[in-house]
């Protein structure tokens, strides 16, 4: 029997900016500590992303005690930096995709920082833990579930044997960070993310409730925000159903706790994948 063990952990505290890599993270009910707690809005309260602005891509975020510091990574541009504690600002409303909540404006000059960069009119706005968006009910697994800014669930977890197939049969490699998985996982077949319904590892229990269907969004290089055709010309080819394509699959924590690259995870449920 395989042993899936954690190889790679990463956090996107901005939702559409670049991540940063852990060793361990505490895992809250609304997915790893800090991941997509801040989001870009418009003048609409509009969730801004890379799909529309890959520049986006090129901001590299890095998290010294309660300091958070953005830096473009190719250009000479001055850092920005604030404090991640909740803001003492009035709430304001804020949209991504289907769901609004409420979130907190953070501070002017960065939002100045940003739009001049992206060369739109943001603003950067902090998930309050008032703030609740609630998870797909379709595939929650209680009413309470709830998510950050990610597009719909808390934690993704892909593994590398996955990314290895999809490799082999590309026209150009693709890394993992392309897909920005939160939990990176090796041991297993592949796909085998797929068929997980119920697993712990570290303190945390986890439901695996969904395929992560992919957008445009894998599309764009990291490191020169140039848009191509890999992977989704590629996958299409062997995960597509309908009209979407599948890679990485949702997981929903039932509780918190810590996880750290080296833990096994422990499959306590299985179920079939959406290919099988």
């Amino acid at each position: 029997m395989s042993t899936l063990k954690i190889t790679d952990l990463w956090i996107y505290p901005i939702k559409s900016i670049a991540g940063i890599q852990l060793d361990q993270s505490k895992v809250e009910t609304r997915g790893l500590q800090y991941d997509r707690r801040w989001v870009l809005a418009d003048e609409n309260g509009m969730f801004v992303h890379q799909r529309d602005y890959p520049e986006m891509a090129l901001l590299q975020p890095e998290i010294n005690g309660d300091i958070m510091t953005i830096r473009h990574k190719t250009k000479p541009i001055e850092a920005v930096s604030f404090n991640m504690s909740e803001p003492d600002s009035t709430p304001v409303s804020v949209t991504v995709w289907d769901d609004t909540c409420p979130a907190k404006p953070v501070d002017a000059k960065v939002d100045a920082w940003f739009s001049e960069i992206i060369d739109k009119k943001v603003r950067l706005l902090y998930m309050h833990d008032d703030s609740v968006r609630q998870a797909d009910q379709r595939y929650a697994i209680e009413e309470t579930d709830k998510v950050s800014f990610a597009d719909g669930y808390p934690v993704l977890i892909i593994s590398e044997e996955s990314l290895a197939f999809l490799n082999s049969k590309s026209t150009e490699h693709v890394p993992m960070n392309r897909f920005r998985a939160n939990v990176i996982v090796s041991g297993g077949e592949v796909h085998e993310e797929d068929r997980l319904r119920k697993i712990t590892v570290g303190d945390v229990e986890m439901y695996g409730v969904k395929p992560c269907v992919r957008c445009v969004m894998t599309t764009i290089d990291v490191d020169t925000a140039q848009k191509g055709k890999e992977p989704l010309k590629t996958l299409s080819t062997y995960r597509k159903t309908g009209n979407k394509i599948l890679f990485g699959e949702n997981f929903i924590p039932s509780n918190e706790g810590v996880i750290r690259v080296g833990d096994t995870l422990n499959v306590l449920e299985k179920k079939s994948g959406p290919f099988d």
